[in-house]
């Protein structure tokens, strides 16, 4: 983010936003150093990839057009991630779908919000999908890094605890 924006933001002055960003990328140098990788990366080769290798081919990094190349590096940067999420939580939804199949559940995957899953679970199968869904999403993928599932439930979405 700019000096600029994290000073929209937050209402701290252009002097403490600079201050913050420095801290920040001092506290955490790994992500200035991917955010400079990306940004090397997708000017070089016009695309930027998510750990499965789905690719976003990112023309705008290529602009004359200072903001439009600037959108480009954004959007390079936060793609890998973001993408990777959501292909960490489609392989998840197909895993968890087939298990329903397999085991001829009644239960209904019926709304995928973000990283969230909703599901319609007959309350004689609860424990079965609260056990399914434990497993079968944080392990979607393999990664260095545990991924975690929060589980809650509720008779209505603004219920569930």
């Amino acid at each position: 983010n700019t000096v600029y924006g994290i000073s929209k933001q937050t209402g701290l002055t252009m002097e403490e936003g600079k201050k913050f960003i420095e801290e920040y990328f001092r506290k955490y140098p790994g992500i200035k150093d991917y955010i400079e990788k990306i940004k090397s990366q997708v000017f070089q080769q016009g695309y930027v990839e998510t750990l499965m290798g789905r690719r976003r081919y990112i023309f705008e990094v290529q602009s004359k057009n200072r903001n439009l190349r600037s959108s480009g590096e954004r959007m390079a940067v936060n793609m890998p991630i973001q993408g990777t999420a959501a292909d960490i939580l489609k392989i998840a939804m197909l895993r968890l779908q087939g298990r329903i199949d397999e085991i001829k559940l009644n239960t209904m995957m019926i709304l995928q919000v973000h990283d969230e899953l909703i599901f319609e679970v007959p309350r004689e199968e609860l424990h079965d999908v609260v056990d399914m869904v434990s497993h079968l999403m944080p392990n979607a993928i393999e990664l260095l890094v545990p991924l975690e599932v929060d589980i809650k439930v509720g008779d209505t979405w603004g219920q569930m605890k």
